[in-house]
């Protein structure tokens, strides 16, 4: 099992099963962490053992759990879309054909720019391994505009993660130079079906627009996901999201950044915190913000990331009587 946990000041953990529904393929590879302890707080308590021995009757409010079972993933809701500013107006507007694939408003590309510079000036530019991004329009032009490469030299032989203009943005490329490799995945789409805005184009379309994002892990050129008369329910949209994270703990990266769509966030949040206290629920169940960033801990409490840690150093080197204090004579 993964569990979810809000990085703040305190960490809190979100209880979380595996599930078996989810869109496209979720490959495996082997995890290797280094480790040592965080402290966490834990969301929920009992008040007796799994053995059914009685517990402390103020039991601790705190867990703690070896670095190499957990990763920092920061999740990011795309900037403002034109659908955002149509639906706003008129909610019948998401069913427009005029709104496919919808691409970022001058707004919105405000918004990256916001974001890029937070995420330099606190450093976290420096930490992000991976950049996952859904593959629509408005996330990977988000994803690009806040994690990638300052804009594009001519003369540079690395092919740009986005093209001059693309999507109608009315912006210079974007360098691939400098910045952590960016992957596009289904099983962070928005809501599947109905809604023109959420149909993806074709991924051939895609790398001539984007073409340092890999796209390798997506199988059809053109969208068979989306389907005209039938919309994607909420649990299997948090069923979905559940997958996803479990998968996440199987790549290399420790820290991670998806960027993705309101409805994916909230559904698959709301989903991982429904045991905890009131209050965290009520702060994790939020609907993300147009380009909003919120960062949260996976934590692996079962076998996922049974690797070996790396940095543990054993003790007792040279080798003597090494008895516990309160073992001693």
């Amino acid at each position: 099992m993964v569990q979810l946990l809000q990085h703040s000041h305190l960490h809190t953990v979100f209880a979380a099963a595996t599930t078996t529904i989810g869109v496209g393929q979720f490959p495996r590879r082997r995890a290797k962490f280094p480790t040592s302890l965080v402290l966490l707080p834990r969301c929920t308590s009992s008040s007796s053992s799994s053995s059914g021995a009685p517990m402390d009757a103020n039991p601790p409010t705190t867990a703690m759990y070896p670095l190499h079972r957990c990763k920092t993933i920061y999740l990011v809701r795309h900037a403002q879309g034109v659908h955002n500013v149509e639906g706003e107006k008129d909610h019948s507007a998401y069913m427009s054909p005029q709104l496919f694939d919808a691409h970022l408003t001058p707004l919105g590309w405000n918004q990256v720019d916001c974001l890029r510079e937070h995420v330099k000036k606190s450093g976290l530019a420096q930490k992000i391994e991976l950049v996952i991004t859904s593959p629509l329009l408005r996330t990977m032009q988000t994803a690009v505009g806040v994690f990638g490469g300052e804009n594009s030299v001519d003369g540079v032989s690395a092919p740009p993660l986005m093209v001059e203009n693309a999507g109608h943005s009315s912006r210079p490329a974007i360098s691939s130079l400098n910045c952590p490799p960016f992957l596009a995945f289904e099983a962070c789409r928005e809501h599947l079906g109905v809604h023109p805005c959420d149909k993806r184009r074709s991924i051939t379309e895609y790398r001539a627009l984007f073409p340092a994002i890999d796209f390798s892990l997506i199988e059809n050129d053109e969208d068979v996901l989306w389907e005209p008369n039938v919309r994607e329910a909420n649990s299997s949209v948090a069923a979905r999201g559940m997958k996803f994270i479990d998968w996440l703990w199987t790549r290399e990266e420790k820290e991670i950044a998806i960027v993705s769509h309101s409805g994916f966030l909230y559904h698959t949040l709301s989903m991982y915190s429904r045991e905890c206290h009131p209050t965290i629920r009520e702060e994790v169940g939020k609907h993300f913000a147009n380009c909003e960033l919120r960062s949260m801990v996976l934590v692996d409490t079962s076998m996922l990331g049974s690797d070996s840690p790396s940095y543990n150093y054993p003790g007792s080197i040279p080798a003597g009587l090494d008895l516990p204090s309160d073992a001693a004579p």
